[in-house]
Protein backbone atom coordinates (compact mmCIF):
# COMPACT_ATOMS: atom_id res chain seq x y z
CA UNK A 1 0.00 0.00 0.00
CA UNK A 2 1.40 3.28 -1.08
CA UNK A 3 1.63 6.32 1.43
CA UNK A 4 0.68 9.46 0.88
CA UNK A 5 3.24 12.00 -0.06
CA UNK A 6 3.88 14.21 2.53
CA UNK A 7 2.66 17.82 2.87
CA UNK A 8 4.67 21.19 3.53
CA UNK A 9 3.83 21.80 7.16
CA UNK A 10 1.47 24.50 6.41
CA UNK A 11 -0.75 22.28 4.65
CA UNK A 12 -0.61 19.81 7.35
CA UNK A 13 -3.33 19.56 10.07
CA UNK A 14 -2.07 19.93 13.57
CA UNK A 15 -3.28 16.03 14.35
CA UNK A 16 -0.70 15.47 11.18
CA UNK A 17 1.86 17.56 12.56
CA UNK A 18 2.39 16.06 16.03
CA UNK A 19 2.41 12.83 14.16
CA UNK A 20 4.99 12.88 12.17
CA UNK A 21 7.04 16.17 13.31
CA UNK A 22 10.08 15.10 12.37
CA UNK A 23 9.10 13.94 9.01
CA UNK A 24 7.70 18.04 8.62
CA UNK A 25 10.93 19.00 9.83
CA UNK A 26 12.84 17.25 7.16
CA UNK A 27 10.30 18.73 4.70
CA UNK A 28 11.05 22.29 5.91
CA UNK A 29 14.71 22.13 6.55
CA UNK A 30 15.23 20.99 2.77
CA UNK A 31 14.11 23.96 1.54
CA UNK A 32 16.31 26.48 3.64
CA UNK A 33 18.74 28.22 1.57
CA UNK A 34 21.66 29.23 2.54
CA UNK A 35 23.14 32.98 1.79
CA UNK A 36 27.02 33.14 2.90
CA UNK A 37 28.10 31.70 -0.28
CA UNK A 38 26.27 34.17 -2.74
CA UNK A 39 26.12 38.38 -1.71
CA UNK A 40 24.72 41.15 -3.14
CA UNK A 41 27.42 43.62 -4.51
CA UNK A 42 25.40 46.99 -3.21
CA UNK A 43 26.11 50.19 -4.41
CA UNK A 44 29.57 50.15 -2.83
CA UNK A 45 31.27 47.31 -3.84
CA UNK A 46 34.81 47.76 -5.75
CA UNK A 47 35.48 45.45 -8.34
CA UNK A 48 39.01 44.01 -8.44
CA UNK A 49 40.13 45.89 -11.38
CA UNK A 50 39.34 49.15 -9.79
CA UNK A 51 41.06 48.72 -6.45
CA UNK A 52 43.85 47.74 -8.48
CA UNK A 53 44.26 50.94 -9.82
CA UNK A 54 43.98 52.74 -7.76
CA UNK A 55 46.33 50.66 -5.45
CA UNK A 56 48.98 51.41 -8.83
CA UNK A 57 48.24 55.21 -8.11
CA UNK A 58 49.64 55.39 -5.34
CA UNK A 59 52.52 52.95 -5.43
CA UNK A 60 53.63 55.19 -8.83
CA UNK A 61 53.20 58.72 -6.47
CA UNK A 62 55.34 56.64 -3.69
CA UNK A 63 57.96 55.16 -6.21
CA UNK A 64 57.14 51.93 -5.10
CA UNK A 65 56.67 53.14 -1.53
CA UNK A 66 59.76 54.61 -1.06
CA UNK A 67 58.72 58.19 -0.86
CA UNK A 68 55.33 58.14 1.20
CA UNK A 69 53.90 60.95 3.14
CA UNK A 70 51.07 62.72 4.06
CA UNK A 71 51.27 65.21 1.07
CA UNK A 72 52.06 62.49 -1.52
CA UNK A 73 49.41 60.19 -0.46
CA UNK A 74 46.95 63.11 -0.37
CA UNK A 75 48.24 63.86 -3.98
CA UNK A 76 47.40 60.45 -4.61
CA UNK A 77 44.23 60.53 -3.08
CA UNK A 78 43.06 63.65 -5.03
CA UNK A 79 43.80 62.01 -8.65
CA UNK A 80 42.14 58.88 -7.02
CA UNK A 81 39.41 58.46 -4.26
CA UNK A 82 39.75 55.18 -3.83
CA UNK A 83 43.27 55.96 -2.99
CA UNK A 84 42.45 56.56 0.56
CA UNK A 85 40.73 53.06 0.66
CA UNK A 86 43.52 51.42 -0.46
CA UNK A 87 45.80 53.23 2.70
CA UNK A 88 43.39 51.92 5.19
CA UNK A 89 43.53 48.49 3.81
CA UNK A 90 47.43 48.55 4.00
CA UNK A 91 46.89 49.31 7.74
CA UNK A 92 44.38 46.17 8.15
CA UNK A 93 41.57 48.59 10.11
CA UNK A 94 38.56 49.54 9.49
CA UNK A 95 37.36 52.73 9.08
CA UNK A 96 36.58 53.46 12.93
CA UNK A 97 39.11 51.75 14.29
CA UNK A 98 41.61 54.21 12.11
CA UNK A 99 39.18 56.92 13.22
CA UNK A 100 39.49 56.50 16.49
CA UNK A 101 43.10 56.70 16.28
CA UNK A 102 43.35 59.49 14.07
CA UNK A 103 41.51 61.54 17.47
CA UNK A 104 43.05 59.97 20.05
CA UNK A 105 46.80 60.44 18.18
CA UNK A 106 46.53 63.16 16.17
CA UNK A 107 43.46 65.37 17.54
CA UNK A 108 41.23 64.75 14.02
CA UNK A 109 37.79 65.59 14.93
CA UNK A 110 36.57 62.48 12.32
CA UNK A 111 34.49 60.69 14.33
CA UNK A 112 33.40 56.65 13.58
CA UNK A 113 30.53 58.28 11.64
CA UNK A 114 32.42 60.74 9.48
CA UNK A 115 34.87 57.89 8.71
CA UNK A 116 32.46 55.78 7.59
CA UNK A 117 30.98 58.68 5.07
CA UNK A 118 34.36 59.29 4.26
CA UNK A 119 35.26 55.88 3.34
CA UNK A 120 31.72 55.47 0.99
CA UNK A 121 32.48 58.53 -0.85
CA UNK A 122 36.34 57.02 -1.63
CA UNK A 123 34.53 53.44 -2.74
CA UNK A 124 31.73 55.53 -5.02
CA UNK A 125 34.14 57.71 -6.53
CA UNK A 126 33.54 61.11 -4.88
CA UNK A 127 35.93 63.77 -4.34
CA UNK A 128 37.98 64.47 -1.03
CA UNK A 129 39.72 66.98 -1.09
CA UNK A 130 37.70 69.98 -3.09
CA UNK A 131 34.07 69.47 -3.83
CA UNK A 132 33.37 69.05 0.23
CA UNK A 133 33.47 71.04 3.57
CA UNK A 134 36.60 72.45 5.08
CA UNK A 135 35.21 69.90 7.96
CA UNK A 136 35.21 66.69 5.99
CA UNK A 137 38.74 67.96 4.37
CA UNK A 138 40.22 68.15 7.65
CA UNK A 139 39.03 64.85 8.50
CA UNK A 140 40.23 63.04 5.70
CA UNK A 141 43.80 64.32 6.34
CA UNK A 142 43.12 63.23 10.11
CA UNK A 143 42.61 59.40 8.26
CA UNK A 144 45.40 59.97 5.88
CA UNK A 145 47.94 61.47 8.53
CA UNK A 146 47.11 58.73 10.97
CA UNK A 147 47.42 55.55 8.15
CA UNK A 148 50.45 56.90 6.90
CA UNK A 149 51.93 56.65 10.74
CA UNK A 150 50.75 52.88 10.80
CA UNK A 151 52.17 51.91 7.61
CA UNK A 152 55.63 53.87 8.12
CA UNK A 153 56.03 52.75 11.76
CA UNK A 154 55.23 49.41 11.26
CA UNK A 155 54.44 46.55 14.55
CA UNK A 156 55.55 47.72 17.68
CA UNK A 157 56.80 45.23 19.84
CA UNK A 158 53.87 44.04 22.36
CA UNK A 159 53.60 41.67 25.63
CA UNK A 160 53.71 37.76 25.60
CA UNK A 161 50.11 36.44 24.01
CA UNK A 162 49.55 39.47 22.51
CA UNK A 163 49.59 40.48 19.06
CA UNK A 164 49.89 44.07 17.04
CA UNK A 165 47.62 44.43 14.42
CA UNK A 166 50.15 45.53 11.94
CA UNK A 167 52.46 42.91 12.49
CA UNK A 168 51.18 41.74 8.67
CA UNK A 169 53.76 40.54 6.37
CA UNK A 170 53.11 44.17 4.26
CA UNK A 171 53.96 46.23 7.32
CA UNK A 172 55.44 44.33 9.95
CA UNK A 173 58.75 46.52 9.02
CA UNK A 174 57.32 49.81 8.08
CA UNK A 175 57.70 50.72 4.71
CA UNK A 176 60.28 47.85 4.00
CA UNK A 177 57.55 44.94 3.97
CA UNK A 178 55.66 47.62 1.55
CA UNK A 179 58.46 48.07 -0.70
CA UNK A 180 59.48 44.36 -1.05
CA UNK A 181 56.26 43.07 -2.00
CA UNK A 182 55.56 45.68 -4.41
CA UNK A 183 58.36 45.06 -6.06
CA UNK A 184 58.66 41.38 -5.91
CA UNK A 185 54.87 40.16 -5.15
CA UNK A 186 53.60 38.68 -2.48
CA UNK A 187 54.67 35.12 -1.98
CA UNK A 188 51.08 32.78 -2.14
CA UNK A 189 51.68 31.35 1.78
CA UNK A 190 51.72 34.54 3.29
CA UNK A 191 48.82 35.44 1.37
CA UNK A 192 46.76 32.43 2.53
CA UNK A 193 47.96 33.26 6.56
CA UNK A 194 46.55 36.70 6.08
CA UNK A 195 43.29 35.56 4.02
CA UNK A 196 43.23 32.87 6.81
CA UNK A 197 43.13 36.08 9.56
CA UNK A 198 40.70 38.25 8.06
CA UNK A 199 38.56 35.50 6.27
CA UNK A 200 37.49 36.97 2.52
CA UNK A 201 34.82 39.51 1.52
CA UNK A 202 34.41 39.66 5.76
CA UNK A 203 34.68 43.63 5.23
CA UNK A 204 31.67 43.57 1.96
CA UNK A 205 30.02 40.78 4.18
CA UNK A 206 29.31 43.42 7.27
CA UNK A 207 28.75 46.10 4.43
CA UNK A 208 25.59 44.30 3.01
CA UNK A 209 24.24 42.21 5.90
CA UNK A 210 21.03 44.36 6.54
CA UNK A 211 20.61 44.03 2.68
CA UNK A 212 20.38 40.12 2.72
CA UNK A 213 18.52 40.20 6.02
CA UNK A 214 15.55 42.33 4.17
CA UNK A 215 15.65 39.61 1.62
CA UNK A 216 12.85 37.68 3.45
CA UNK A 217 11.04 40.34 4.72
CA UNK A 218 11.05 42.41 1.19
CA UNK A 219 9.43 38.97 0.18
CA UNK A 220 6.41 38.49 2.72
CA UNK A 221 5.54 42.52 1.59
CA UNK A 222 5.53 41.70 -1.97
CA UNK A 223 3.23 39.19 -1.22
CA UNK A 224 1.32 40.73 0.47
CA UNK A 225 0.61 44.01 -1.59
CA UNK A 226 0.00 41.77 -4.58
CA UNK A 227 -3.01 40.51 -2.99
CA UNK A 228 -3.59 43.67 -1.94
CA UNK A 229 -3.99 42.59 1.78
CA UNK A 230 -3.65 45.81 4.38
CA UNK A 231 -0.78 45.43 7.28
CA UNK A 232 1.60 47.46 8.88
CA UNK A 233 5.32 47.20 9.24
CA UNK A 234 6.56 47.42 12.47
CA UNK A 235 9.27 50.11 13.15
CA UNK A 236 12.19 49.04 15.32
CA UNK A 237 11.61 48.90 19.32
CA UNK A 238 7.54 49.60 18.02
CA UNK A 239 5.34 48.15 20.68
CA UNK A 240 1.75 47.12 20.74
CA UNK A 241 -0.37 46.19 24.10
CA UNK A 242 1.36 43.27 25.40
CA UNK A 243 3.94 42.55 22.90
CA UNK A 244 6.91 43.80 24.39
CA UNK A 245 8.27 43.58 20.82
CA UNK A 246 6.45 44.14 17.88
CA UNK A 247 6.08 42.04 15.35
CA UNK A 248 7.64 42.36 12.12
CA UNK A 249 4.12 42.72 10.00
CA UNK A 250 0.50 43.01 11.24
CA UNK A 251 -2.60 42.37 9.26
CA UNK A 252 -4.95 44.12 8.77
CA UNK A 253 -3.60 46.89 11.07
CA UNK A 254 -1.76 47.92 14.26
CA UNK A 255 -4.94 48.66 16.25
CA UNK A 256 -6.55 45.30 15.96
CA UNK A 257 -3.78 42.67 14.58
CA UNK A 258 -5.95 39.07 13.44
CA UNK A 259 -2.05 37.85 12.29
CA UNK A 260 0.92 38.37 13.14
CA UNK A 261 4.26 37.79 11.01
CA UNK A 262 7.56 37.26 11.76
CA UNK A 263 10.26 37.41 9.15
CA UNK A 264 14.02 36.41 9.62
CA UNK A 265 16.79 34.93 7.50
CA UNK A 266 19.56 34.21 10.06
CA UNK A 267 23.02 32.22 8.99
CA UNK A 268 24.02 31.35 12.71
CA UNK A 269 22.27 29.81 15.10
CA UNK A 270 22.21 32.02 17.92
CA UNK A 271 20.00 34.78 15.58
CA UNK A 272 17.98 31.75 15.01
CA UNK A 273 17.34 30.83 18.50
CA UNK A 274 16.44 34.47 19.09
CA UNK A 275 13.71 34.55 16.53
CA UNK A 276 12.30 31.28 17.45
CA UNK A 277 11.83 32.73 20.95
CA UNK A 278 10.04 35.47 19.35
CA UNK A 279 7.63 33.72 17.78
CA UNK A 280 6.70 31.20 20.98
CA UNK A 281 6.42 34.24 22.88
CA UNK A 282 3.51 35.51 20.20
CA UNK A 283 2.33 31.95 21.02
CA UNK A 284 2.07 32.27 24.67
CA UNK A 285 0.00 36.09 24.18
CA UNK A 286 -1.78 34.77 21.66
CA UNK A 287 -3.40 31.86 24.34
CA UNK A 288 -3.33 34.14 26.98
CA UNK A 289 -5.63 36.79 25.47
CA UNK A 290 -7.81 33.96 24.60
CA UNK A 291 -7.89 32.42 28.15
CA UNK A 292 -8.40 36.12 28.94
CA UNK A 293 -11.30 36.26 26.37
CA UNK A 294 -9.68 38.91 24.42
CA UNK A 295 -9.57 38.31 20.90
CA UNK A 296 -6.41 36.12 19.28
CA UNK A 297 -4.61 36.46 16.10
CA UNK A 298 -2.89 33.78 13.99
CA UNK A 299 0.98 33.46 14.41
CA UNK A 300 3.05 32.66 10.43
CA UNK A 301 6.72 32.92 10.38
CA UNK A 302 8.77 33.41 7.81
CA UNK A 303 12.26 31.94 8.43
CA UNK A 304 15.00 31.22 5.93
CA UNK A 305 18.94 30.62 6.26
CA UNK A 306 21.66 28.27 7.25
CA UNK A 307 21.39 29.25 11.00
CA UNK A 308 17.51 27.73 10.75
CA UNK A 309 18.70 24.25 9.43
CA UNK A 310 21.41 23.62 12.25
CA UNK A 311 18.81 24.08 15.00
CA UNK A 312 16.34 21.18 14.14
CA UNK A 313 14.58 21.15 17.92
CA UNK A 314 14.06 24.78 17.10
CA UNK A 315 12.26 24.23 13.96
CA UNK A 316 10.18 22.10 15.80
CA UNK A 317 9.07 24.74 18.29
CA UNK A 318 8.26 26.66 15.19
CA UNK A 319 6.18 24.53 13.66
CA UNK A 320 4.38 23.59 16.34
CA UNK A 321 4.03 27.43 17.81
CA UNK A 322 2.74 28.54 14.30
CA UNK A 323 0.39 25.17 13.82
CA UNK A 324 2.69 24.43 10.93
CA UNK A 325 2.18 28.11 9.53
CA UNK A 326 5.65 27.88 8.63
CA UNK A 327 7.50 29.80 5.16
CA UNK A 328 11.06 29.44 3.80
CA UNK A 329 11.62 31.86 0.57
CA UNK A 330 11.19 28.82 -1.13
CA UNK A 331 7.44 28.44 -0.34
CA UNK A 332 6.72 31.89 0.00
CA UNK A 333 4.62 32.40 -3.07
CA UNK A 334 2.45 29.96 -0.86
CA UNK A 335 2.05 32.23 2.20
CA UNK A 336 -1.24 34.08 1.80
CA UNK A 337 -3.13 31.11 -0.02
CA UNK A 338 -2.44 29.05 3.19
CA UNK A 339 -3.58 31.00 5.93
CA UNK A 340 -6.07 33.26 7.25
CA UNK A 341 -4.14 36.31 5.10
CA UNK A 342 -6.35 35.08 2.39
CA UNK A 343 -10.00 36.79 4.29
CA UNK A 344 -8.03 40.02 4.29
CA UNK A 345 -7.22 39.93 0.52
CA UNK A 346 -9.01 43.16 -1.10
CA UNK A 347 -12.04 42.13 -3.19
CA UNK A 348 -11.39 42.96 -6.94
Amino acid sequence: MMTEPKRHPFEATREQLVKDIEGYVDIFIAGLQSFFVVMPKGTGFVEYERFSRAYERLREKTSGFETLSEQVALDAIAEDPLVLVVLRTMTGLTPPELAHLARAETGSTVDQSAARRIDKRARDGNDLLVKVSDGTRQQVKGLVAMAVRLVTGGARPVGPGTIHRLDKVDTREGLAGAQRLAADGVPYQALLYERFLGRPFATHRDAVSEMVGEVLENAVEGELRARRIPFHKAAVAERFEDMDQAPDFLVPDEMKPFVVIEAKLAEDDGTARDKVTRVQHLAEIRERRLRGGSYGFDVIACVDGRGFGIRREDVKKLILATGGKLFSLSTIESLVDNTSLKDFEAAD
